[in-house]
Protein backbone atom coordinates (compact mmCIF):
# COMPACT_ATOMS: atom_id res chain seq x y z
CA UNK A 1 0.00 0.00 0.00
CA UNK A 2 1.16 3.72 -0.78
CA UNK A 3 2.01 6.16 1.37
CA UNK A 4 -1.06 8.20 -0.21
CA UNK A 5 -3.21 5.51 0.43
CA UNK A 6 -2.29 4.68 4.05
CA UNK A 7 -3.30 8.57 4.79
CA UNK A 8 -6.66 9.71 5.80
CA UNK A 9 -8.63 12.58 3.15
CA UNK A 10 -7.22 16.19 2.91
CA UNK A 11 -9.66 18.18 1.76
CA UNK A 12 -7.69 21.43 0.74
CA UNK A 13 -9.75 24.75 0.44
CA UNK A 14 -7.51 27.31 -1.98
CA UNK A 15 -7.86 31.05 -3.12
CA UNK A 16 -6.94 34.94 -3.27
CA UNK A 17 -7.26 37.08 0.10
CA UNK A 18 -11.06 37.84 0.34
CA UNK A 19 -12.58 34.72 -1.74
CA UNK A 20 -14.30 33.31 1.80
CA UNK A 21 -11.25 30.17 2.25
CA UNK A 22 -11.46 30.64 6.19
CA UNK A 23 -15.54 30.59 6.29
CA UNK A 24 -15.90 27.90 3.64
CA UNK A 25 -13.31 25.37 5.51
CA UNK A 26 -14.56 25.66 8.88
CA UNK A 27 -18.13 24.88 7.43
CA UNK A 28 -16.86 22.16 5.62
CA UNK A 29 -15.40 20.85 8.57
CA UNK A 30 -18.64 20.68 10.62
CA UNK A 31 -20.20 18.57 7.80
CA UNK A 32 -17.59 16.19 7.37
CA UNK A 33 -17.60 15.70 11.08
CA UNK A 34 -20.96 14.58 10.93
CA UNK A 35 -19.43 11.34 9.53
CA UNK A 36 -16.80 11.33 10.73
CA UNK A 37 -13.65 11.59 12.95
CA UNK A 38 -12.32 15.22 11.34
CA UNK A 39 -9.75 18.27 12.08
CA UNK A 40 -9.22 21.18 10.61
CA UNK A 41 -5.41 22.51 9.39
CA UNK A 42 -4.16 26.27 9.01
CA UNK A 43 -1.24 26.10 6.63
CA UNK A 44 -0.75 29.93 5.82
CA UNK A 45 1.99 31.63 7.28
CA UNK A 46 0.52 34.06 9.97
CA UNK A 47 2.49 36.63 8.20
CA UNK A 48 -0.48 39.10 7.96
CA UNK A 49 -1.27 38.73 11.92
CA UNK A 50 1.40 39.69 12.92
CA UNK A 51 2.08 42.67 10.34
CA UNK A 52 -0.95 43.69 12.16
CA UNK A 53 0.25 43.27 15.76
CA UNK A 54 3.41 45.39 14.54
CA UNK A 55 1.50 48.18 12.76
CA UNK A 56 -0.31 48.89 16.21
CA UNK A 57 3.19 49.78 18.37
CA UNK A 58 2.82 53.38 19.49
CA UNK A 59 4.82 55.77 17.11
CA UNK A 60 7.04 53.96 15.12
CA UNK A 61 4.94 50.47 14.49
CA UNK A 62 3.59 51.48 11.10
CA UNK A 63 6.84 52.88 10.04
CA UNK A 64 8.37 49.67 10.74
CA UNK A 65 5.66 47.24 9.39
CA UNK A 66 5.88 48.89 6.29
CA UNK A 67 9.64 48.72 5.48
CA UNK A 68 9.18 45.29 6.40
CA UNK A 69 6.42 44.87 3.70
CA UNK A 70 9.09 46.40 1.42
CA UNK A 71 11.33 44.12 1.75
CA UNK A 72 8.92 41.17 1.69
CA UNK A 73 7.90 42.68 -2.05
CA UNK A 74 11.29 42.85 -3.11
CA UNK A 75 11.65 38.85 -2.56
CA UNK A 76 8.85 38.21 -4.45
CA UNK A 77 10.42 40.07 -7.35
CA UNK A 78 11.61 37.92 -9.41
CA UNK A 79 14.30 41.03 -11.17
CA UNK A 80 15.35 42.07 -7.99
CA UNK A 81 17.60 40.21 -5.00
CA UNK A 82 16.56 38.82 -1.54
CA UNK A 83 17.44 41.86 0.45
CA UNK A 84 19.94 40.68 2.95
CA UNK A 85 20.31 37.90 5.28
CA UNK A 86 18.55 39.23 7.75
CA UNK A 87 14.97 39.25 5.53
CA UNK A 88 16.20 35.80 4.31
CA UNK A 89 16.33 34.41 8.05
CA UNK A 90 12.94 35.65 8.87
CA UNK A 91 11.47 34.28 5.34
CA UNK A 92 12.74 30.76 6.11
CA UNK A 93 11.64 30.62 9.70
CA UNK A 94 8.27 31.60 8.63
CA UNK A 95 8.39 28.52 6.33
CA UNK A 96 9.58 26.39 8.81
CA UNK A 97 6.81 27.39 10.92
CA UNK A 98 4.62 26.47 7.64
CA UNK A 99 6.39 23.15 7.77
CA UNK A 100 5.38 22.46 11.70
CA UNK A 101 1.84 23.16 10.71
CA UNK A 102 2.21 20.55 7.73
CA UNK A 103 3.66 17.94 9.92
CA UNK A 104 0.91 18.49 12.53
CA UNK A 105 -1.41 17.94 9.30
CA UNK A 106 0.58 14.50 8.48
CA UNK A 107 -0.01 13.21 12.27
CA UNK A 108 -3.58 14.12 12.40
CA UNK A 109 -3.76 12.19 8.77
CA UNK A 110 -1.91 9.02 9.56
CA UNK A 111 -4.02 8.92 12.73
CA UNK A 112 -7.29 8.11 10.45
CA UNK A 113 -8.56 11.65 10.79
CA UNK A 114 -9.82 14.01 7.97
CA UNK A 115 -8.19 17.04 7.61
CA UNK A 116 -9.96 20.08 6.02
CA UNK A 117 -6.75 22.97 5.53
CA UNK A 118 -7.50 26.56 4.69
CA UNK A 119 -4.72 27.07 1.79
CA UNK A 120 -2.05 24.47 0.98
CA UNK A 121 1.77 24.49 0.17
CA UNK A 122 2.73 24.80 -3.72
CA UNK A 123 6.14 25.25 -5.78
CA UNK A 124 4.67 26.38 -8.93
CA UNK A 125 4.44 29.83 -8.01
CA UNK A 126 7.09 30.84 -6.06
CA UNK A 127 7.21 33.91 -3.37
CA UNK A 128 3.86 34.06 -3.03
CA UNK A 129 0.60 32.52 -2.45
CA UNK A 130 1.66 29.60 0.10
CA UNK A 131 4.84 29.18 -2.33
CA UNK A 132 8.44 29.18 -1.25
CA UNK A 133 9.53 32.78 -0.17
CA UNK A 134 13.20 32.44 -0.97
CA UNK A 135 13.07 31.19 -4.63
CA UNK A 136 11.29 34.21 -6.38
CA UNK A 137 14.05 37.13 -5.74
CA UNK A 138 17.69 36.08 -7.01
CA UNK A 139 19.63 34.40 -3.62
CA UNK A 140 23.28 36.04 -3.38
CA UNK A 141 25.79 35.07 -1.30
CA UNK A 142 26.81 31.47 0.12
CA UNK A 143 24.20 31.35 2.82
CA UNK A 144 21.09 32.82 1.54
CA UNK A 145 21.87 30.55 -1.50
CA UNK A 146 21.71 27.43 1.38
CA UNK A 147 18.69 28.96 3.13
CA UNK A 148 17.01 28.91 -0.20
CA UNK A 149 18.01 25.50 -1.38
CA UNK A 150 17.20 23.77 2.08
CA UNK A 151 13.98 25.93 1.94
CA UNK A 152 12.83 25.05 -1.90
CA UNK A 153 13.09 21.31 -0.55
CA UNK A 154 11.28 21.42 2.34
CA UNK A 155 8.18 22.85 0.02
CA UNK A 156 8.82 20.06 -2.56
CA UNK A 157 8.41 17.39 0.32
CA UNK A 158 5.20 19.32 1.69
CA UNK A 159 3.66 19.44 -1.73
CA UNK A 160 4.78 15.79 -2.78
CA UNK A 161 1.50 14.74 -0.99
CA UNK A 162 -1.35 15.51 -3.01
CA UNK A 163 -4.34 16.81 -1.50
CA UNK A 164 -7.75 13.95 -2.06
CA UNK A 165 -9.21 17.28 -3.22
CA UNK A 166 -8.91 21.04 -3.64
CA UNK A 167 -11.48 22.91 -3.60
CA UNK A 168 -10.65 26.26 -5.88
CA UNK A 169 -12.35 30.08 -5.46
CA UNK A 170 -12.27 32.40 -8.01
CA UNK A 171 -13.04 35.83 -7.46
CA UNK A 172 -12.13 38.91 -9.42
CA UNK A 173 -9.43 41.62 -7.94
CA UNK A 174 -12.46 44.46 -7.15
CA UNK A 175 -14.47 41.98 -5.18
CA UNK A 176 -11.63 40.88 -3.23
CA UNK A 177 -10.03 44.45 -2.60
CA UNK A 178 -13.43 45.31 -1.57
CA UNK A 179 -13.70 42.20 1.33
CA UNK A 180 -10.11 42.63 2.18
CA UNK A 181 -9.36 46.72 2.07
CA UNK A 182 -6.35 46.64 4.12
CA UNK A 183 -4.55 44.44 1.44
CA UNK A 184 -2.01 45.32 -1.10
CA UNK A 185 -4.24 45.99 -4.21
CA UNK A 186 -1.16 45.06 -6.71
CA UNK A 187 -0.42 41.44 -4.45
CA UNK A 188 -4.20 40.78 -4.54
CA UNK A 189 -4.11 41.37 -8.47
CA UNK A 190 -1.77 38.34 -8.88
CA UNK A 191 -3.01 36.13 -6.82
CA UNK A 192 -5.95 36.92 -8.69
CA UNK A 193 -4.14 35.75 -11.86
CA UNK A 194 -2.56 33.02 -10.27
CA UNK A 195 -5.15 31.45 -9.19
CA UNK A 196 -6.50 29.70 -12.24
CA UNK A 197 -2.72 28.59 -12.89
CA UNK A 198 -2.63 26.59 -9.71
CA UNK A 199 -2.72 22.85 -10.22
CA UNK A 200 -1.44 21.04 -6.85
CA UNK A 201 0.45 18.66 -8.60
CA UNK A 202 -2.21 17.18 -10.68
CA UNK A 203 -4.55 16.86 -7.42
CA UNK A 204 -8.72 16.80 -8.08
CA UNK A 205 -10.13 19.98 -8.53
CA UNK A 206 -13.11 21.68 -8.18
CA UNK A 207 -13.49 25.27 -9.18
CA UNK A 208 -15.88 27.74 -7.42
CA UNK A 209 -17.14 31.27 -8.13
CA UNK A 210 -16.41 32.39 -4.54
CA UNK A 211 -18.90 36.23 -5.71
CA UNK A 212 -21.99 33.62 -5.99
CA UNK A 213 -24.41 33.33 -3.18
CA UNK A 214 -22.40 31.35 -0.22
CA UNK A 215 -25.28 29.18 0.75
CA UNK A 216 -25.02 27.74 -3.36
CA UNK A 217 -21.16 28.06 -2.63
CA UNK A 218 -21.78 25.87 0.26
CA UNK A 219 -24.17 23.20 -0.96
CA UNK A 220 -21.74 22.97 -4.01
CA UNK A 221 -18.57 22.59 -2.09
CA UNK A 222 -20.53 19.79 0.61
CA UNK A 223 -21.47 17.66 -2.84
CA UNK A 224 -17.86 17.62 -4.26
CA UNK A 225 -16.36 16.79 -0.94
CA UNK A 226 -19.04 13.70 -0.35
CA UNK A 227 -17.87 12.86 -3.89
CA UNK A 228 -14.24 12.83 -2.93
CA UNK A 229 -14.72 10.76 0.13
CA UNK A 230 -16.44 8.21 -1.09
CA UNK A 231 -14.40 7.31 -3.49
CA UNK A 232 -11.14 8.07 -1.08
Amino acid sequence: MGQQQMLAPLIAVVGCDGSGKSTLAADLLDHVRQTRPADTGYLGLGSGAMGNRIKAWPLVGPLIESRLSKKADQARDKSARIPGLLTALVIYRFSLKRRARFERVMALRRRGTTVVTDRYPQTEVPGFYDGPGLSAARAEGWLISKLAAKEAAIYAEMASHVPTLVIRLNIDAATALARKPDHAAALIERKVAVTPLLTFNGAPMVDLDATMDYAEELALAKASVDQALASA
